[in-house]
């Protein structure tokens, strides 16, 4: 009796630039790589192709039968290449395409338009009926989206499937497309809303996001703000509590410029080149806060005359900050570390078979100067993992517990079986 297949996936690349023959490479590759049936699919298009996206699912129809297929387009493509090296695609054609067998594993796709989302207010039955998926399955989700609600979306998941794992992307057409952008599920092609797929059972999606950024100064406690206007902060004193005592009353603005003057030279130019962001802790009372216990938001503008700053997100009092500097360094110090930790963490853990790769379009060459360096990276810690992605106009992924949308940001979703 011939023995059970464990969890297998393949990843491929073509950067040919007429879609019937790139379809026919990626299918033929990744059918050679993954030698199983497949069970689910992951297309990536370049934005090359934006007027014959309506194709791509007819041309993977009649080759791939039968299989799941969730996709988007993209600025940039991330896939494998004949050779077994991760590969970014910056503004050439490319097609990129993940083949998965998944035993043991169901396999739900769904397609969610802006119409469809339910208010804020209504309660957790409402989502999940939306995508079809019990919370008691323990579903991981990847979400492909061209939605204006996104935020509504994560919120909404995050209250229907508290502690499950979410990642993806907002589809991106770049300097090649014409602007449109495209989404994929199962037969259907969609200019909007959001497509994803729910995975459960014998599967675990394991999460990286690297926000790329470094603590710069000391954190602060918001002791008032509107909405996301950050009106008045308090030094932290080191008791991960805010200070009762009296401080001389100085503004936001006041204090982030004190801070810049104190900087290295070097970082005082990446600050004055607006190279400088906010960290929101998403644990707001633990005493010693390290990089990942931040959600990096944009530091939006500042008011002069009241010394008020914006950010790109609401900011409430009790909550804590600190000021952050990003640059191709620290972006990839932060990557490596990352992926340092979760290599020690999961050694206990069954290996990992892919994984998929949803980056900033501001990263990529733009940022480091060279090719393919986030997805090389991966390889290096996770040796010739297959990855698949694009590079997106907003990314998707955790932050302490709850699901965020990023920028300047990678995150990954890293598979592998519970068992």
């Amino acid at each position: 009796m011939t023995e059970p297949l464990n969890m297998r996936w393949a990843s491929a690349l073509s950067t040919r630039p007429f879609l019937e023959a790139a379809v026919e490479e990626v299918v033929s590759q990744a059918r050679s790589t993954l030698d199983a049936s497949a069970d689910l699919g992951f297309v990536f298009i370049s934005s090359a192709f934006a007027s014959e996206y309506s194709r791509l699912l007819p041309l993977l129809r009649d080759k791939l039968p039968g299989v799941s297929i969730v996709g988007c387009s993209g600025g940039g493509i991330v896939g494998m290449t004949s050779r077994g090296k991760a590969r970014e695609v910056e503004e050439e054609p490319a097609l990129s395409l993940v083949l998965a067998h998944l035993p043991n594993v169901t396999v739900k796709p769904f397609y969610v338009s802006a119409t469809d989302l339910p208010d804020l207010d209504s309660p957790p039955d409402t989502w999940t009926e939306l995508v079809g998926v019990s919370p008691q399955e323990s579903p991981n989700f990847v979400l492909l989206a061209d939605l204006q609600r996104v935020n509504d979306l994560l919120q909404g998941l995050d209250f229907a499937y508290p502690g499950a794992p979410k990642v993806g992307g907002l589809a991106s057409s770049g300097m090649l497309g014409s602007g449109a952008t495209g989404l994929f599920c199962l037969d259907r092609f969609y200019r909007e809303g959001a497509v994803g797929v729910a995975l459960s059972g014998n599967i675990v999606m394991d999460t990286i996001v690297a926000q790329g950024c470094r603590p710069i100064g000391q954190p602060y406690w918001v002791t008032e703000g509107d909405r996301n206007i950050l009106l008045a902060m308090q030094e932290d004193d080191g008791s991960g509590l805010p200070s009762e005592r009296c401080a001389v009353k100085r503004s936001p603005l006041e204090q982030l410029q004190d801070l810049v003057q104190n900087l290295s030279e070097d970082d005082r130019q990446l600050a004055q080149q607006n190279h400088i962001f906010i960290g929101v802790a998403q644990n707001g009372f633990k005493q010693t806060l390290e990089p990942g216990d931040f959600l990096i938001r944009n530091l939006l503008g500042v008011d002069p005359r009241v010394g008020a700053i914006a950010i790109g997100d609401l900011i409430r009092p009790g909550q804590r900050i600190q000021f952050h500097l990003r640059d191709a360094e620290t972006s990839a110090e932060d990557l490596d570390l990352l992926l340092r930790r979760y290599v020690q963490a999961s050694q206990a853990n069954p290996s990992p078979v892919g994984a998929l790769m949803f980056s900033c379009l501001g990263r990529g060459e733009g940022l480091y100067g060279e090719p393919n360096f986030d997805s090389q990276l991966v390889n290096e810690y996770l040796e010739a993992l297959p990855i698949a992605g694009f590079f997106c106009n907003g990314e998707i992924g955790p932050v302490g517990g709850s699901t965020f949308l990023h920028g300047y940001t990678s995150v990954f979703g890293i598979c592998r079986e519970k068992e």
